[in-house]
């Protein structure tokens, strides 16, 4: 059952995001990780920072991937930090960045409309897309940011 003040508040969301393009709402303050980095650095940073996604990049600065936090941990040994752990076990850490990472990521560009990145992680089930202007990084949108902006407060 609607009411009218269900109604109200989605009008009010439709309204507010109506117009809004993925520059508006995306973050521009991107780190990224070299392809051939090794995963001790990835660990070095997921374990210092707030966010769950660095895009990987080649040496001219090229997105080629993105390592999210959950490719990480899958690349790992269970092992890594507890009594039974081997070196075999830390020896998962000494893997590249583009042996876990995925490959070829979904983007958008920053003028789209946020409904449009909305219909990108639901219907291909992922958590952010980086935003390319001409081939350049300028950001990165999460389904976090999307619903922050869908969220009336």
């Amino acid at each position: 059952m609607t009411t009218s003040t269900d109604v109200s508040t989605e009008t009010l969301a439709n309204n507010a995001t109506k117009h809004m393009c993925v520059a508006d709402i995306m973050t521009t303050r991107v780190v990224t990780i070299d392809m051939d980095d090794r995963l001790t650095l990835a660990k070095e940073i997921f374990d210092n920072v707030s966010f769950h996604h660095l895009l990987v990049v080649n040496t001219e600065d090229h997105l080629k991937g993105i390592l999210s936090h959950r490719d990480f941990l899958r690349a790992l040994s269970p092992n890594i930090g507890t009594a039974a752990e081997l070196i075999r076990d830390t020896e998962t850490l000494q893997k590249r960045v583009h042996q876990v990472m995925t490959k070829n990521p979904f983007t958008i560009a920053p003028h789209c409309d946020i409904n449009e990145a909305c219909k990108l992680i639901l219907d291909h089930n992922i958590g952010c897309l980086p935003v390319l202007d001409n081939n350049t990084i300028v950001g990165i949108i999460t389904w976090k940011d999307l619903l922050n902006a869908y969220c009336i407060r």
